[in-house]
């Protein structure tokens, strides 16, 4: 309603104007028949911050120029500022006719510019957040369309959120201290987080209906007992939830389930109701299943790695998991991929659909065995190439394998040195002699830690101090330019913590760890030595004298470890023995 108003009051502006401007132009011409003249000269009038020629050259008329009076053109000037957004009030006249040359006077009223806004009514990160979905700039023409794309967003921003019952304010005001200037103030009122007081889903019959509910992870009824979280509404969760219902149904057989409609009313104050009506369709069962283009493996034993079976209820989700990605790598492409084939393909295509029955047929291209050739890395720019080689499963000359690339994966964020969210793979294929170089892209991130804490209690100070290096590199240590700030990058791990409260307790810690000692095996060296010493707080000597009123307890320890990792029954088997001496 607000748009057609506004479509409303501009056709009406610009009406009156060219009316304006034919009132103008039959002071000096006779409009009583269409005559052509040639327009003599353009002047612009009123345009204090917008260039002239720029006027001139958005209405379109040119010196020179043959123009029929009355006639389209004046009215497509007008027309052509009016797109511009940068006028309240527009007119075309005549101001002088020589001959056949007619001169023009186009008056022109700026739409105001803005000088700064503020708002008001919630917390300074909240109005952050607005400023940056609103995108008012100092110097912007501010017109109808502004001001309502900004109240818009900012109720669309809060709406999101749960606020359905958002009020947005905005004041324009004139900006004496600038010509042409406005000052907007955004009001905002965002009120209560609406809350779910009951949820109804119409066409349930397959199912019960809190087992549909339980779907709906986030979209939860107000409930006295459920305290631990909130019964808010968001819309995107809303709609997230009803996706979570429909891949539930699918999961189920039901590949046809849809929701029909959602609606949401008013119950009382501060709640609401939601209304969802589903259409469960048919339940399907998977019928045949047939494979085409398989040279490597007979049917049998695609049939026993898919693990489906004519009879069982029909789940596209499930068939895709164990086509392309099965958690525990028992899928038809770690198969084929576990054994060279990087570029194996598979697409499960239903063949037929014939009542609650689906014939699934699985077209198979395997492609070509691919051996590894060279493995790269890139972006370490401080662990050492070693300290990653050695983690990586996968050989130059080994048949390609998705499992071992997806444990490499795995393997190097576990040495928590990377971004996981940046790992990333690049098989470079050489398909003219089997051969692929991966590389692996990492980015390094900080894993040191310092710890320092500090108090007072007791009357004395209480504190700690620990210092733990995740990428130590011990043979550097007596090198020159390895201290930035500390020697790193080849994995051992050095850990030094120091802890006291005054004459009471002191407590000193050094622990080294090799994981790899050697260089060649992963079997780990650890050392620690600790010393603590607790006493009643009477100093050890007086003027150099042995304090005889000091009791003390001191305790030296160290300790040295090994570790072993196992090849059975498999690799993740781990074997540590330790030796430790106390005093």
């Amino acid at each position: 309603m607000r748009a057609f108003l506004i479509v409303a009051a501009f056709l009406l502006s610009s009406f009156l104007s060219f009316t304006s401007a034919q009132n103008s132009l039959n002071e000096v011409l006779d409009l009583s028949m269409s005559q052509e003249y040639r327009i003599g000269g353009i002047t612009v009038m009123g345009a204090e911050f917008t260039d002239v020629q720029a006027i001139k050259l958005f209405s379109a008329l040119q010196v020179g120029a043959t123009i029929t009076i009355p006639g389209e053109k004046i009215g497509e000037a007008i027309t052509n500022l009016w797109n511009q957004d940068l006028f309240e009030d527009i007119s075309i006249e005549a101001a002088e006719l020589r001959e056949r040359d007619v001169y023009l006077v186009i008056r022109v009223k700026e739409l105001p510019r803005l000088t700064r806004y503020s708002i008001a009514g919630v917390n300074r990160s909240e109005q952050e957040t607005i400023r940056g979905k609103i995108d008012l700039m100092t110097g912007r023409i501010v017109n109808e369309n502004v001001i309502a794309t900004a109240v818009k967003r900012i109720n669309d921003h809060y709406r999101d959120k749960g606020f359905l019952d958002i009020d947005v304010d905005i004041v324009q005001e004139v900006d004496s201290s600038f010509a042409n200037g406005t000052i907007i103030r955004v009001n905002v009122n965002k009120g209560k987080k609406v809350k779910v007081d009951l949820i109804i889903i119409n066409g349930i019959t397959a199912f019960e209906a809190k087992k549909v509910k339980r779907k709906m992870k986030s979209t939860k009824e107000k409930t006295w007992w459920r305290f631990y979280k909130p019964s808010k509404y968001l819309a995107d969760e809303f709609k997230s939830d009803q996706q979570a219902i429909i891949a539930m149904y699918n999961n189920e057989g039901y590949r046809n389930a849809r929701i029909i409609s959602d609606s949401l009313y008013r119950t009382e104050e501060g709640l609401v109701g939601l209304i969802v009506n589903l259409e469960e369709g048919t339940p399907f069962r998977f019928g045949n299943i047939t494979f085409t283009g398989n040279t490597m493996y007979r049917t049998t034993q695609l049939d026993s790695i898919l693990g489906i079976h004519k009879g069982d209820v029909y789940s596209l989700a499930h068939l895709e998991t164990r086509v392309f990605m099965d958690p525990k790598g028992m899928d038809l492409s770690s198969l084929y991929q576990d054994d060279g084939y990087l570029t194996f393909r598979a697409m499960p295509i239903e063949k037929r659909v014939e009542n609650d029955t689906i014939d699934i047929e699985i077209r198979m291209m395997e492609g070509q065995q691919f051996r590894i050739g060279k493995i790269l890395v890139e972006g370490n720019s401080k662990t050492n190439d070693h300290v990653i080689y050695r983690e990586i499963r996968t050989r130059p000359g080994d048949l390609f394998s998705r499992t071992d690339i997806i444990r490499t994966q795995r393997e190097l964020s576990q040495l928590n040195y990377f971004n996981p969210e940046a790992f990333g793979i690049n098989p470079i294929q050489h398909p003219e002699d089997g051969t692929v170089d991966i590389e692996y892209q990492v980015e390094e991130k900080p894993s040191d830690q310092i710890e320092l804490s500090g108090g007072w209690g007791g009357g004395r100070v209480v504190g700690s101090l620990g210092l733990s290096f995740t990428n130590f590199s011990a043979k550097n240590m007596f090198k020159k330019g390895a201290w930035r700030p500390i020697p790193t990058g080849d994995g051992q791990r050095l850990s030094i913590r120091a802890q006291s409260n005054g004459l009471y307790f002191q407590s000193y810690n050094l622990s080294f760890t090799e994981p790899w000692l050697g260089g060649k095996k992963p079997n780990s060296l650890s050392v620690s030595v600790w010393k603590s010493v607790q006493s009643n707080g009477q100093p050890k000597y007086i003027e150099d004298e042995l304090n005889l009123l000091r009791n003390s307890l001191e305790v030296i320890g160290a300790q040295i470890g090994l570790g072993q990792r196992w090849k059975k029954p498999d690799d993740w088997f781990q074997m540590r023995a330790s030796l430790s001496y106390q005093n």
